[in-house]
């Protein structure tokens, strides 16, 4: 009788161990803030905890390949997130959650609205981009000065971020003049700080469609929890939230 007290025992603790187990999720850089609010209202709402561990998105595409345990993964584009369905790492196709808008930014005060003849100029100093081939910001940028025709004269004035959110630290620690960043950045900052920005007309690079996918770890433990965190992501509630943000949704 008592070894059978203990045998129940043991496995509802298991059971509390797996429920209060957060959910994993890997998220682009330059959504990191804006998932931590979703995370903020998921958990009000079910009491279920998110772990936001963000990065720019083809390095965490790798992580996750050499066996990084997340349970959902939200790139900025829909390549990475393709890519790790195609090669079987998850548990279905990726779905899009959010479009973002790319920004040129300053810090100093520079004059933003002409940007594409103050980026030429000798006066603008250092230029942030995010890395192309991992952060898909970067690309969008590259692929936005490629557009207008002024990569060449301001690749020597690039400074190649290893992800959007080293590039906002450029930015806001004026380290760089201008830098190209995520619409998203202008609602994270406090309204004291000295900021300039402007849209980059979408035209000038591919849409930054944004995918997420439930990753096959999420089956190992609490895989209840991890299938309605990314049920939420898509709900009318989570839209709200990334609406907030300057992204645009379904």
């Amino acid at each position: 009788m008592l070894k059978r007290l203990i045998l129940l025992t043991f496995i509802s603790l298991l059971g509390l161990s797996a429920f209060a187990q957060p959910v994993r999720v890997a998220v682009a850089a330059n959504a990191q803030f804006v998932l931590k609010k979703l995370a903020a209202d998921f958990q009000k709402k079910t009491g279920i905890a998110v772990e936001v561990i963000s990065g720019a998105s083809g390095k965490l595409a790798v992580q996750i390949k050499n066996g990084a345990p997340y349970d959902i993964f939200l790139s900025a584009d829909t390549e990475f997130p393709q890519n790790l369905y195609t090669e079987g790492f998850t548990l279905s196709k990726p779905q899009i959650y959010a479009m973002g808008s790319l920004i040129v930014c300053s810090s100093t005060g520079a004059d933003v609205k002409n940007w594409k003849s103050r980026i030429t100029g000798k006066d603008a100093g250092k230029v942030a981009i995010a890395n192309p081939k991992t952060a898909p910001y970067g690309k969008a940028a590259e692929e936005a000065l490629n557009y207008y025709k002024i990569y060449q004269p301001v690749s020597q004035k690039l400074v190649v971020a290893e992800s959007i959110s080293q590039v906002n630290t450029y930015v806001l620690q004026r380290v760089v003049g201008l830098g190209f960043t995520t619409q998203s950045l202008v609602y994270e900052l406090p309204a004291s700080q000295r900021f300039s920005w402007q849209k980059v007309d979408p035209k000038s690079y591919s849409p930054i469609e944004q995918g997420a996918v439930l990753l096959k770890y999420a089956k190992n433990k609490n895989y209840v929890n991890n299938k309605k965190f990314y049920d939420y992501l898509f709900s009318a509630a989570a839209n709200a939230i990334f609406r907030q943000f300057g992204y645009t949704t379904a």
